[in-house]
């Protein structure tokens, strides 16, 4: 039997509207992304590039400036002909992946707290989702509990990094734990990046990819919303080795068939922008973090250090709170504000009871009013 459930997105998003509240729970900016990329868009409507169907894979124009990222970036050798495939968002890349690649009662291994999308990906494909916690002040990855939950019937590690909710990044070493255990179990790696753009300070992203001997068994899913700020236009990425990609491929077409041409265009654009933009963005969303984080530690909450992401979590018990899904229930009602609760992204209950997700995407005058008005919890 499939289980879904009802998003927690929809739910606190409908608060959101019904209390007139500040939406810091779904992961969007207020703010549109760069200029030439929306005049792109607009001039390839007006010509009519695009507007028709356009290759079921991807524009070739935006393959191959995937292909380019990938080693401007991180020095991976990609093949954009044959090793990358546009999805609509990153959300179709994670579920055509799983899809192609997951079997009934094959296991997949993912990190608790996991962003939703993954858990329906895997009911869908009638697999079985395994969750290993994030632990301790810092909410890093139980490795040792990572190495125990691999089974005879374990297919793939379902990998985020720069990870949602929690906005920690995974280090170099962790990586490599994980690494090993892939390679030695013989494992797929699905992983979620489309942060990469977002890391702050020294928590520098890596992609697994780049690891010894793990190109060839990871599929590696980007996001254009999130690198550029246009998450409405839903385009994404996945690329990797051909013998998995082409598996992707052949899911993906029967889901969208193809996603929006003039906004292909403008991405591969995007993507050919230079280091100064990725700098300058990583530098805005870092501030409106500080800003946030400031707040929410003056106000007595326990903030978690975010490293990436749109998000930061915070511990809601010094404020008398045991259960974050309740925290964040009242708070629309109390204080005209909307956040996330890590309970939604947990099986297990207790791993994410305390922790509320907040984000910090949106202009600095919308994240200081929802601090004040945050203040009549204290």
């Amino acid at each position: 039997m499939i289980e879904h459930s009802t998003s927690i997105f929809a739910e606190m998003s409908n608060l959101a509207i019904q209390t007139e509240s500040i939406n810091l729970g779904q992961g969007f900016p207020d703010t549109d992304g760069p200029q030439e990329m929306k005049d792109t868009a607009e001039r390839c409507i007006q010509e009519g590039l695009g507007n028709q169907y356009p290759p079921p894979h991807g524009l070739p124009a935006l393959r191959h400036a995937v292909a380019v990222h990938q080693h401007r970036f991180y020095g991976l050798t990609v093949d954009g002909d044959t090793e990358v495939v546009i999805t609509t968002g990153a959300s179709e890349a994670l579920q055509s992946a799983v899809l192609a690649l997951i079997d009934s009662d094959d296991e997949v291994i993912m990190f608790e707290p996991w962003f939703d999308v993954y858990a329906a990906a895997i009911s869908l494909a009638r697999g079985v989702r395994v969750g290993v916690p994030l632990v301790g002040p810092g909410l890093r990855p139980d490795l040792d509990r990572l190495a125990d939950a691999i089974t005879p019937r374990t297919r793939m590690i379902l990998l985020n990094s720069p990870h949602n909710p929690t906005g920690i990044v995974f280090t170099r070493a962790e990586l490599q734990v994980i690494a090993d255990l892939a390679i030695t179990h013989n494992l797929i790696v699905l992983s979620d990046e489309a942060y990469e753009h977002l890391w702050f300070d020294e928590h520098q992203h890596i992609p697994i990819s780049t690891l010894p001997g793990m190109f060839e068994r990871t599929v590696t899913v980007g996001s254009g919303g999130k690198s550029f700020s246009f998450t409405g236009w839903k385009i994404g990425w996945a690329s990797g080795p051909r013998h998995l990609i082409s598996a992707v491929r052949v899911v993906r077409q029967h889901l969208t068939y193809v996603s929006g041409g003039p906004f292909q265009y403008a991405m591969a654009e995007g993507l050919a922008l230079p280091d100064q933009y990725f700098t300058e963005f990583r530098k805005g969303m870092s501030e409106r973090r500080d800003v946030l984080s400031a707040g929410l530690d003056e106000l007595g909450l326990r903030v978690i250090p975010s490293q990436g992401t749109y998000f930061l979590t915070t511990d809601v018990t010094p404020l008398g709170f045991t259960d974050g899904l309740e925290f964040c229930r009242q708070i629309p009602e109390r204080a005209h504000v909307v956040a996330i609760p890590h309970q939604a992204f947990c099986d297990d209950d207790s791993i994410g009871a305390p922790y509320v997700r907040w984000a910090f995407c949106k202009q600095i005058p919308v994240l200081g009013e929802a601090v004040r008005r945050l203040q009549s919890l204290v």
